[in-house]
C-alpha cells in the first residue's frame, strides 16, 4: 500500500474516532488510540509497518514538550508554586514508591526499572484532565486549580524522566555511564542554554523582519529539531532539547508566534503517536490476562488517588472537599506513560511483555477517566462545608435612599460612582468570600440573601427610592423583583440582564431599567468601528443614536410578544429593514447642517407583526 493511501488510512480514522469520543466525553486521546486499535494489525489490519510510524510520530512529543516549555514563564510558575512544587512534587513521590514497590513484586524488575515505572504510572493524562475541567467549569474551582497546578508539575517532571532513560539503559546492559558521558551531556545542556539565550532571539527577528511567514514556520520547526539533535548527540533525550529550547523562549516577544506555528504539527504527530500506540496494543493481552490488568487498574487509580488526598489535605492543610476531588480527577495514567514506556522498550530498559501489559493498565484507567469526574463532582458537593457564618445584622446608612443587591463587577462599579458624589447605599452580597475580598479594598458591604424579604426589610426597603439589582443569578434578580413589587410597590427597579430574552422577563415582573450586559459597550464600539471606516464623529453617533432608539422601541414593543418566538423573529426583521432602507434613501451621511448639528434623527416606526 502506498504512503498516500496509508495518510487517508489515518487521516479518516481519527475524523471518525475523535469527534465521536470526544461527544461521548471520553476525550481525543482515547479517539486516537480507539482509531489506532481498529486499523492496526490486531482487528483490520489495514497498516502493517508500526514501528516506522512510531519513529515519526515521536516528533508530536517532542513539539509538545516545547509547547510545554513556551507555557513556563517564570511569573505563571510563582503564581502556582505551591501547587506546582509543593503538592505535585508531594504527589509524584507519594505515587511512585508504592507502586514501585508492587511491580518489582509483580515483575520482578530491579529497584531502579522500578522506580522509572513507578513514576511513570504516577503521571495524569494533562490532555483529558484540563479538557475536562475546562468542559465542566471547574478549572477556575479550588481542586480545579491544585490539580492544574500538580500536572503543570508532572509535564516538568517528565524531563528528568526522559533524561535518566540512557542511564538506567547502561546500566540494564551492563555498562556504566562514564564520565565523559556525563560531562559530553552536561556541556550540551549548557551549549543550548547558552546559545538559546544569545542566539536564537536574534535569528528569530532576523526572520520575522526578512522572511515570509513560511520561513518563520521553517525557522520555527528548525529552532525545535536542533534543540532535539544537540541532546540526541550528548544521548540525552530529544524532548529534553525540545523542552530547553521552549523555556529559553517563554519570555520572548515570538512566544504566540511560535506557539501557533508549532501547533498544527504538534496536533496531527501528536495524534498519530497515540494512533501507533493503539495499533501496537496487544488486545490478546485483554483476554490472556484479564484479572492481571483489572487489578493493575484498581491498584494504581487507588494508589495515587489516596496518596494525593492525604497529601493534600494532612500535609498541605486542604479541605476535604477540595483534596478528594482533586485526589480522584488525577487517579488515571496519563499520555507521559506511554512516551517513556516506549522510549524504555526501545533502549531494552523494561521487558516488551511488562511494557505491553502497563500500556494496557494505563489504557483502561483513562477510559475510567469520565466515571472519576463524576465521582468527584458527587464529592465536591457532598463534601461541602455548610455555610455556618451567620448574615450580618444590616443597619441601613444614615440617610441612604438606595439598596444594591449583588456587589459584583457592575454593582462595584455603580457603588463607586455614587461614593464618589458622596450620595449614602447599602450593598447587600450573598458571597461570603467576595464579601471578605471586596472588604479588604475597604468596600462597606453587608453579607445577607437579597433575595429574601426579611433582608430587603432590614436593608430599609420601606424608606428606599431605588433598588438596584446586580446580581449574576438570574433566578434570584427575579425574585428579587417579584417581592419588591409585591412588597414595596413604591421603589423604583433598575438592574442588569445577561441577553434580551433576560431583559424582557424582568420587564415583565415590573422593572422599570434594565440594561444588558454589553448593549453600552456594543455601541461604542460599533462607532469606534464606524469612524475607523470613515465616518466623522457626527455621522458615527447619528447612526448609534438612531439604532439604539429603534432598539429600545423593539424592546418595548416585544414585551407584549415575548412568549410568541415567531412574532418575535418578524418584528425584529422588520425594524432591521427598515432601518436600513432609513439609511439608504437618506441623504449622505456625512453630511452636517451649517449649525454645526448632526441632521435631525428620524425615528423607526416599528409595525407589529
Amino acid at each position: 500500500m502506498s504512503a498516500i493511501a496509508d495518510i487517508a488510512i489515518y487521516l479518516l480514522a481519527a475524523l471518525v474516532a475523535v469527534p465521536l469520543f470526544r461527544v461521548a466525553g471520553f476525550g481525543a486521546v482515547l479517539g486516537y488510540l480507539a482509531a489506532g486499535v481498529v486499523i492496526g494489525p490486531e482487528v483490520l489490519g489495514l497498516i502493517g509497518e508500526v514501528e516506522s510510524v512510531m519513529h515519526v510520530a515521536e516528533i508530536g512529543v517532542v513539539l509538545l514538550l516545547f509547547v510545554i516549555g513556551l507555557e513556563l514563564k517564570p511569573n505563571r510558575l510563582w503564581a502556582l508554586r505551591k501547587a506546582i512544587f509543593g503538592t505535585g512534587s508531594v504527589q509524584v513521590l507519594a505515587a511512585t514508591l508504592p507502586l514501585a514497590w508492587l511491580l518489582q513484586w509483580v515483575f520482578a524488575l530491579g529497584w531502579p526499572q522500578a522506580l522509572f515505572v513507578g513514576f511513570a504510572l504516577a503521571l495524569s493524562s494533562t490532555a483529558f484532565v484540563l479538557q475536562s475541567l475546562a468542559e465542566q467549569g471547574t478549572l477556575s474551582t479550588n481542586y480545579g486549580r491544585g490539580a492544574f497546578g500538580v500536572l503543570l508539575f508532572q509535564d516538568l517532571a517528565v524531563i528528568p524522566g526522559l533524561a535518566i532513560l540512557p542511564v538506567l539503559a547502561a546500566g540494564s546492559s551492563g555498562g556504566a555511564p562514564t564520565w565523559t558521558a556525563v560531562l559530553e551531556g552536561l556541556g550540551a545542556i549548557v551549549a543550548l542554554v547558552v546559545g538559546g539565550r544569545y542566539l536564537l532571539r536574534p535569528i528569530l527577528r532576523a526572520v520575522a523582519r526578512w522572511g515570509s511567514e513560511e520561513t518563520f514556520t521553517v525557522a520555527a520547526l528548525l529552532v525545535v529539531m536542533g534543540a532535539a539533535l544537540a541532546m540526541e548527540y550528548a544521548e540525552l533525550s530529544a524532548g529534553l532539547g525540545a523542552f530547553l529550547a521552549g523555556v529559553l523562549l517563554a519570555d520572548s516577544e515570538y512566544r504566540h508566534e511560535l506557539e501557533g506555528n508549532i501547533n498544527p504539527f504538534k496536533g496531527l504527530l501528536l495524534g498519530l503517536f497515540f494512533m501507533s500506540v493503539g495499533m501496537s496494543a496487544d488486545l490478546s493481552l485483554f483476554a490472556a490476562h484479564p484479572w492481571m490488568i483489572a487489578g493493575g487498574t484498581l491498584a494504581l487509580l487507588g494508589i495515587k488517588a489516596v496518596t494525593l488526598i492525604l497529601a493534600a489535605r494532612w500535609i498541605f492543610g486542604q479541605r476535604w472537599e477540595v483534596a478528594v476531588p482533586m485526589g480522584l480527577v488525577l487517579a488515571q495514567g496519563g499520555e507521559f506513560a506511554f512516551v517513556l514506556f516506549h522510549a524504555a522498550d526501545g533502549l531494552g530498559v523494561l521487558p516488551a511483555e511488562a511494557v505491553e501489559l502497563l500500556i494496557a493498565v494505563v489504557i483502561v484507567s483513562m477510559l475510567l477517566t469520565p466515571l472519576l469526574f463524576i465521582a468527584a463532582t458527587a464529592a465536591a458537593r457532598r463534601l461541602a462545608e455548610p455555610e455556618t457564618r451567620p448574615y450580618d445584622a444590616i443597619t441601613p446608612e444614615d440617610g441612604s435612599r438606595i439598596i444594591i443587591c449583588g456587589f459584583g463587577r457592575m454593582g462595584q462599579i455603580v457603588a463607586r460612582v455614587l461614593h464618589m458624589r458622596g450620595i449614602p447605599f447599602t450593598a447587600l452580597e450573598r458571597d461570603i468570600a467576595h464579601v471578605d475580598l471586596v472588604r479588604r479594598w475597604g468596600n462597606k458591604v453587608y453579607f445577607g440573601e437579597p433575595a429574601s424579604l426579611e433582608t430587603l426589610r432590614a436593608a430599609g426597603a420601606r424608606e428606599a427610592q431605588l433598588l438596584v439589582i446586580t446580581l449574576d443569578d438570574f433566578k434570584a434578580a427575579a425574585r428579587i423583583v417579584e417581592l419588591a413589587r409585591h412588597n414595596f410597590p413604591h421603589l423604583k427597579l433598575m438592574g442588569r440582564a445577561r441577553d434580551r430574552q433576560q431583559a424582557l422577563h424582568l420587564m415583565e415582573l415590573g422593572m422599570d431599567f434594565v440594561i444588558r450586559e454589553t448593549w453600552l459597550s456594543s455601541l461604542e464600539l460599533a462607532q469606534t468601528i464606524l469612524k475607523a471606516l470613515g465616518d466623522s464623529d457626527e455621522t458615527a453617533q447619528y447612526s448609534i443614536e438612531v439604532f439604539r432608539d429603534a432598539d429600545e422601541e423593539l424592546l418595548q414593543q416585544q414585551r407584549k410578544l415575548r412568549d410568541d418566538q415567531e412574532r418575535l423573529i418578524q418584528s425584529a426583521k422588520a425594524v432591521r429593514r427598515e432601518l436600513r432602507s432609513l439609511f439608504e434613501n437618506a441623504p449622505r451621511m456625512s453630511a452636517v447642517d451649517p449649525s454645526g448639528e448632526p441632521p435631525s434623527r428620524p425615528r423607526a416606526q416599528n409595525k407589529k407583526s
